[in-house]
C-alpha cells in the first residue's frame, strides 16, 4: 500500500508560533500503523537547519511519540549506503519546507530521489509541508528563486513525479500565488492542486481525500479549459475518492 500526505503549509511549533497542523500530523502517524513509528526528517530545503530539526524532534518526538531521526545531506560524512539505509528503514518520511529547487538538485545528485521513490513503493508513509509537499508531485509552484532575489517570480520545479499533477502550497498565505498559478497553468498541461495552509491531501494507492487542521482551510483543483481558468473547490471528506477524478480534466 502506497501512502502519502502533502501539506500546504502551517506551523509545527517553532519558537513564537503555535502548532497549527496537529490533527494532520496525527493522521501521518496513524497511516504508519505503529504507536511509536520511526520518523525520518529530511531538512534539505532549509539547508539542514539545526533549529528546524529541534522543532521536529519536539513536535513529532516528544509530543507525538515518534522515534525521530534526521537525514542531514549537507554532511559530507554520510555515505550513499548510509543514506539509502536511513531512507528505506523509516516508517515515516517527513520533508521540511524551504528551497525546493535546491533540495531537488541535491537529491538527484546524491541519488536520494531514487531511494524516496522506492520507500514509497515499499509502503513507507511519505509526507511533508510546502517544499516537502511539492517534492512528491510531478511539478510544483515554488518560491525557490526568491531566496536570493525577493523580486524574482515563482518558478516551476520538477518533483519526484509520484503524483502526475502540479502542486501549489500556501495558496491563501502568499498573495501572489493565485495570480502566478493562473499564468503557470496556462503553459502547463494537466491539472494543479492548490493547498491552503493547514490543509493537506492524503493519498492511499489511487484514492484520495482532503483533510485539514483548520475548518476554513481548503484545497482547489486548478486548470485551463477552453481558454478559461477553472478553480474548483475540492470538498473535505472522511471518505476516499478516486484520484483520477482530480488528475483528469
Amino acid at each position: 500500500m502506497q501512502k502519502m500526505i502533502a501539506i500546504g503549509g502551517g506551523e509545527i511549533g517553532r519558537p513564537g508560533y503555535k502548532v497549527e497542523t496537529l490533527s494532520i500530523d496525527k493522521e501521518i502517524i496513524k497511516l504508519s500503523g505503529k504507536k511509536n513509528p520511526k520518523l525520518l526528517f529530511i531538512p534539505t530545503a532549509s539547508s539542514d537547519s539545526e533549529g528546524y530539526c529541534q522543532v521536529v524532534q519536539k513536535h513529532f518526538g516528544k509530543t507525538l511519540g515518534c522515534k525521530v531521526e534526521h537525514l542531514l545531506l549537507l554532511d559530507k560524512k554520510l555515505t550513499k549506503k548510509t543514506i539509502k539505509e536511513k531512507v528505506l528503514s523509516a516508517d515515516i518520511i517527513y520533508v521540511g519546507g524551504g528551497n525546493t529547487l535546491k533540495m531537488m538538485m541535491l537529491w538527484r545528485k546524491l541519488g536520494v530521489d531514487l531511494h524516496l521513490k522506492q520507500a514509497h513503493l515499499n509502503g513507507v508513509v511519505v509526507s511533508g509541508l510546502s517544499a516537502g509537499a511539492i517534492c512528491w508531485f510531478r511539478q510544483g509552484e515554488s518560491d525557490s528563486r526568491k531566496f536570493n532575489n525577493p523580486e524574482a517570480p515563482y518558478t516551476r520545479v520538477r518533483g519526484l513525479g509520484l503524483i502526475k499533477m502540479l502542486l501549489c502550497p500556501h495558496y491563501d498565505a502568499e498573495s501572489e500565488r493565485r495570480a502566478d498559478l493562473k499564468m503557470m497553468m496556462k503553459n502547463t498541461s494537466g491539472t494543479a492542486i492548490a493547498l491552503e495552509n493547514c490543509c493537506a491531501i492524503e493519498i492511499i494507492d489511487d484514492m484520495y481525500k482532503i483533510i485539514a487542521s483548520k475548518k476554513s482551510a481548503n484545497a482547489y483543483r486548478v486548470y485551463w479549459f477552453k481558454g478559461k481558468l477553472r478553480e474548483e473547490l475540492i470538498e473535505k471528506s472522511s471518505q476516499y475518492k478516486p484520484l483520477k477524478e482530480l488528475i483528469s480534466k
